[in-house]
């Protein structure tokens, strides 16, 4: 299964737009009129699923994947991105990154991100990418909800079995080599391997502990956002650990208070935006997930979405006809993610 997109001013950038809606807000680097891209998306199935690869060109472009994107749940992916030409520069948090021709980067789009593709001479960025199902990479990751980053670096470092491998999955895919399905998990395991994977940690059993007592922490946190107070109290109770093991397991997540209120506004806003938002009481929801006041809750809210719950809930009756209606390019996405 596949779809394409080509063309160039207002309308193919507007057809662009309705593909992504949901996915990440587009901001051309030229005019309307000399926007100008070539897209081509593949469907592949694999045994856990499938995955999604896109071989794209495009003029100067900037994606901005918010917080808003992330919630809605659209996409729980990872993207392997290859420069192919130009330049991508990527930012998410405080990181920032320049990939070039011939690297290779792992974009975690649960995270908010922003990237921006630099035209090279010929006005034009190229790039292949690879959409992987979290279900299939994050296991293997020893940090899965910190793994954005270089994957190989084509001007430094001798050509990788990666690199090598991330190259004959994409001439299988142009040159119809036969399958590449069986390229897909042999290439997830060297991912982790750039990243750091879960293997790593069985050489060290305190680290190894702490990243299990980690992910029962957040499956225990996931599952109890509304009612539960979820304190530190509650959780080292129910794990069986010290206040300051703890604070310590979450220190790469802003904290365990920060990272709890970020959970549960991430859990109001996809309450928010689904089809029974329009009947939830905001006061309500504000106090299952343990704010002092609506009216708290509805700063924090703005703070991290840019929107208040009303005007979410506003939008998202739009928001809903546009899945519904999704584009080829987009629709490839989606029905990606409900597999």
């Amino acid at each position: 299964m596949s779809s394409t997109l080509r063309g160039r001013g207002a309308d193919v950038l507007q057809e662009l737009r309705a593909r992504t809606m949901g996915v990440s807000e587009i901001v051309p680097l030229t005019s309307d009129g000399d926007f100008e891209i070539s897209a081509r998306s593949i469907w592949l199935p694999i045994e856990s699923g499938g995955v999604l690869l896109t071989d794209s060109a495009v003029t100067g472009v900037r994606y901005e994947r918010t917080a808003a994107h992330v919630a809605s749940g659209a996409l729980d992916v990872y993207q392997i991105a290859e420069c192919v030409e130009g330049e991508m520069e990527v930012s998410t948090g405080r990181h920032e990154w320049i990939v070039r021709s011939g690297d290779l980067f792992l974009i975690d789009m649960a995270q908010p991100s922003r990237t921006i593709l630099v035209e090279s001479a010929n006005r034009r960025c190229a790039m292949h990418v690879l959409v992987l199902p979290r279900s299939v990479l994050a296991p293997r990751l020893a940090h899965p909800d910190s793994a954005t980053g270089p994957l190989y670096r084509s001007n430094r470092d001798a050509a990788s079995p990666l690199a090598r491998l991330y190259s004959k999955l994409w001439r299988r895919v142009h040159n119809d080599e036969g399958s590449a399905a069986g390229l897909i998990d042999h290439l997830a395991d060297l991912v982790a391997k750039a990243v750091g994977s879960a293997e790593d940690t069985q050489g060290n059993v305190a680290r190894a502990d702490r990243q299990l007592f980690l992910a029962m922490a957040k499956r225990y946190i996931e599952t109890h956002l509304e009612a539960e107070p979820l304190t530190a109290e509650t959780l080292c109770d129910r794990l069986g650990i010290s206040r300051a093991s703890l604070y310590r397991m979450f220190q790469r997540d802003g904290g365990l208070a920060g990272y709890v209120q970020d959970r549960r506004l991430n859990y109001a806003m996809r309450r928010l935006i689904g089809p029974e938002g329009q009947k939830i009481r905001l006061l309500d929801l504000a106090i299952n997930l343990r704010f002092s006041s609506d009216s708290t809750f509805t700063r924090a809210f703005r703070r991290k979405f840019g929107l208040t719950p009303s005007e979410v809930r506003e939008k998202s009756r739009a928001w809903l006809r546009h899945d519904n209606s999704s584009m080829p390019l987009t629709g490839a996405m989606h029905r990606f993610m409900r597999r």
